[in-house]
């Protein structure tokens, strides 16, 4: 536009001069040139308005191309973001559907739970001072691990529980040998043969012994009974050992005939 006031400016300023230089001269010859540049002028000025006005109708559809984006966008985060609050309280209603549930099926567990965390806890005393843990140390272990627990016990912890209380009243009912360390009064130690009867007494070839089940050790009775009762301990050791070489001898019978 500028250039076409320029233009104009210098077109009026000519035609004065060329009305001038015609009253002196007589040239028509400049007024057609003015007159041709003038035309371009304007015609080269309409060209580039008009490419001016597309270039700014172009833009401005693509703004609104990108406006439309956008609003589609923030149209379909909104209905997501309703679908997920949906999903999130149906989710928060099946969670609290599943652990009523869960509470319900738990409730025999539970006491079945305090049943055996109870009946651990009043077994390891008596299992650690039997004398049974003499000959079978360790028993105890799994007793602290039920009674430490804080959650169900699985199948295989509630065989082990079963387990040590079968072991315990199997075992008091038996007469058995076994090798063990005894501590003898002078603070040495030996190796030696004891013959547990039951739950109720080990003894040896040199006397009465007894369990310590904070210790875990065995060592000779400070004072000894009196001679008969050695001679009885004897004679049980003996009726022991032929206990023992009877059962051994049926079993090669039963095997020889099988």
């Amino acid at each position: 536009m500028k250039k076409l006031f320029k233009g104009f400016a210098v077109a009026a300023v000519l035609s004065v001069s060329a009305g001038a230089a015609l009253n002196a001269h007589a040239n028509t010859q400049v007024l057609d040139q003015i007159l041709e540049q003038v035309k371009k002028e304007r015609i080269s000025e309409g060209k580039l308005n008009k490419q001016r006005e597309q270039e700014f109708l172009a833009a401005r559809a693509d703004q609104q191309a990108m406006l439309n984006t956008a609003k589609r966008e923030l149209a379909a985060e909104k209905a997501r973001g309703e679908r997920l609050q949906k999903e999130y309280a149906q989710n928060e209603i099946t969670l609290a559907e599943k652990e009523t549930a869960l509470e319900n099926a738990k409730g025999t567990l539970g006491e079945m739970f305090g049943v055996v965390r109870r009946a651990a806890q009043e077994t390891i005393g008596s299992i650690e001072a039997s004398l049974v843990s003499a000959e079978k140390p360790g028993r105890a272990e799994i007793l602290r691990s039920l009674a430490a627990a804080k959650e169900l016990p699985t199948t295989r912890e509630l065989e082990e529980l079963w387990i040590a209380l079968q072991t315990e009243m199997t075992e008091s009912a038996k007469v058995s040998s076994f090798e063990a360390e005894v501590s003898e009064l002078d603070g040495s130690t030996s190796t030696k043969q004891v013959t547990r009867i039951g739950n109720f007494n080990l003894i040896t070839d040199d006397g009465y012994l007894i369990y310590s089940g904070d210790t875990q050790s065995i060592q000779p009775l400070g004072r000894q009974p009196d001679g008969y009762v050695q001679t009885l301990l004897s004679h049980l050791s003996i009726l022991q050992q032929t206990r023992t070489l009877v059962s051994t001898l049926t079993q090669l019978v039963v095997q020889s005939c099988v």
